[in-house]
C-alpha cells in the first residue's frame, strides 16, 4: 500500500496535469470508473484474435494492408473519424559491421548494454533476435500467410480523432504500432498494444461520452524497420500543431500535442530467464505495467509527471496489476515525439533492462501467437488498457452526457 508521504509526493509531481472536475452527469458518481468498467477482457481478447488472423502483418505486404483496412473499419464502427497518413519507405542499404563487434554484446559478468537510452542489467540473460526462417513456423497455414516478402515503396497508416468539446485545439495521442515480424502472429508485439488502443477508442467514442480536449488514436506502420511510420507523422504534422484551418472555423487538423502515449508489448511478464535459459510458464507474482519516459529528452520533466500520473491512475482504477515508472524509454514510436512533447511508453517489461536481456522468448519469434498466452497474460494487457483509459479520461476532461 502506498504511504501517505509517497502519495503527497506524486501529487506534487503532477502539478500542471490536473484534470477538470468530474462527476458531471452522474450525481455522486465517478465517470472515470464507469468508463474503465466498459473495458472487457473478452472484447480485448477478441480484438487480438482478429488481428492474429492477418499473421505477422509485416510492413510492405498485402497482409499488412489488409490489417490496416480492417483497423480502419473497426475504428469507424466506433464513430471515430478516421484519416490516413501516406509516406514512402525505401530500406537503407545494409551497413557493414566493424570486424569483431557483436550486435548485442553480453559481457561475461552478465551485464548487458542494449544501446542508446538503455540501461545495465546484471543477472541471467538470454539471446534475442528476429526469426527469418520460415521453416521455424510449424503451422503450414500460417507459414503460407506470412510468405509474401516486404516490398519498398508507398506506405499508409490510419488514425482517428475524438474532437474535444471545449478545447479542440489540444490533444493527447494514444498509439501503438500494428506491424510485426518473426513468422508468427505478432500477438504480443504488437497486436497487444494495437488492441489496447482500439479498445480505449471504443470506450471513449461511446455516444454518451464527451471530452473537453481532443484525443487521437494512432496505429503506426513500419515500427519494426526503425519507427518510420511515427517519424513520417512527426515530419508531416508537427509544424501544423494548433493551427486553425480554415481560420475562424474552430477546426484544428493537428491540435497541440499535450502528451504522447505509446503502447508496445503489454502481455508477457514472466520474469528473468532461469540459469538453463527457460522462463516460468506463469506470469510472475511481481508482474506489473511498466510506464517509461526518457530522462535525456527535452521534455523529460513533463514526461516524468505524465508517467507518474499514469501510475496514480493505475493505483486507483486498475484491477490486478500495479504500475512502475522507469526512465529509459527507448526503441519504440514515442521516441520521435520525445523532444517535441511529453512522451511515455506503456510496456510489459522495461525495454532496455528486461526485454533487451531476453525476458520474452516470443519476441520476434514464430511462437508469438494467440495460443501462446494465458488469461493471466491477456489480463496484464487489459490492466494496461485500464491504466491508459483512466489517465487519459481525466487528462482530456471526460464526462458522461445526461
Amino acid at each position: 500500500m502506498r504511504s501517505k508521504i509517497f502519495t503527497a509526493a506524486v501529487g506534487v509531481l503532477i502539478v500542471g496535469l490536473c484534470p477538470p472536475a468530474f462527476g458531471q452527469g452522474i450525481p455522486g458518481g465517478d465517470p472515470v470508473r464507469v468508463l474503465v468498467g466498459r473495458l472487457d477482457l473478452g472484447k480485448y481478447k477478441a480484438t487480438l484474435s482478429d488481428l492474429a488472423e492477418f499473421g505477422d502483418r509485416r510492413e510492405g505486404t498485402d497482409r499488412n494492408r489488409a490489417a490496416i483496412d480492417w483497423i480502419e473499419r473497426r475504428l469507424k464502427s466506433f464513430g471515430c473519424a478516421t484519416e490516413r497518413l501516406k509516406y514512402a519507405y525505401e530500406p537503407p542499404p545494409p551497413r557493414s559491421r566493424p570486424q569483431g563487434r557483436a550486435p548485442n554484446p553480453v559481457i561475461a559478468s552478465g551485464e548487458i548494454r542494449p544501446g542508446s537510452g538503455g540501461a545495465r542489467l546484471r543477472g541471467i540473460t538470454a539471446p534475442t533476435g528476429v526469426n527469418d526462417n520460415p521453416e521455424a513456423q510449424p503451422d503450414a497455414k500460417l507459414r503460407k500467410l506470412n510468405s509474401q516478402p516486404s516490398s519498398p515503396g508507398a506506405r499508409e497508416q490510419v488514425y482517428c480523432t475524438k474532437i474535444g468539446s471545449t478545447r479542440p485545439d489540444e490533444m493527447y495521442i494514444i498509439s501503438a504500432h500494428m506491424d510485426g515480424i518473426g513468422w508468427g502472429e505478432a500477438v504480443d508485439d504488437n497486436g497487444s498494444g494495437t488492441a489496447l488502443v482500439m479498445e480505449v477508442a471504443r470506450v471513449l467514442n461511446g455516444p454518451d461520452v464527451r471530452t473537453e480536449r481532443s484525443i487521437r488514436f494512432a496505429l503506426w506502420n513500419n515500427e519494426e524497420t526503425g519507427l518510420n511510420g511515427a517519424r513520417a507523422y512527426v515530419a508531416q504534422r508537427a509544424a501544423l500543431q494548433g493551427i486553425e484551418d480554415p481560420p475562424g472555423s474552430g477546426r484544428y487538423p493537428e491540435p497541440k500535442w499535450l502528451g504522447m502515449v505509446q503502447h508496445d508489448m503489454v502481455l508477457f511478464d514472466h520474469g528473468m530467464p532461469r540459469a538453463d535459459g527457460t522462463l516460468s510458464p506463469e506470469q510472475r507474482p511481481e508482474a506489473d505495467v511498466n510506464v517509461e519516459y526518457q530522462s535525456t529528452a527535452k521534455f523529460a520533466e513533463q514526461a516524468l509527471r505524465l508517467a507518474f500520473y499514469f501510475r496514480d491512475a493505475n493505483e486507483k482504477y486498475a484491477t490486478d496489476y500495479p504500475a512502475a515508472v522507469g526512465h529509459h524509454m527507448t526503441n519504440t514510436d514515442s521516441t520521435p515525439f520525445m523532444d517535441l512533447a511529453p512522451a511515455i511508453s506503456v510496456r510489459e517489461n522495461e525495454r532496455g533492462m528486461q526485454i533487451g536481456a531476453g525476458w520474452n522468448p516470443h519476441w520476434h519469434q514464430p511462437t508469438d501467437r494467440y495460443s501462446t498466452y494465458s488469461d493471466k497474460d491477456f489480463r496484464l494487457g487489459l490492466n494496461a488498457a485500464q491504466t491508459t483509459l483512466a489517465a487519459i479520461a481525466q487528462l482530456a476532461g471526460a464526462a458522461l452526457k445526461k
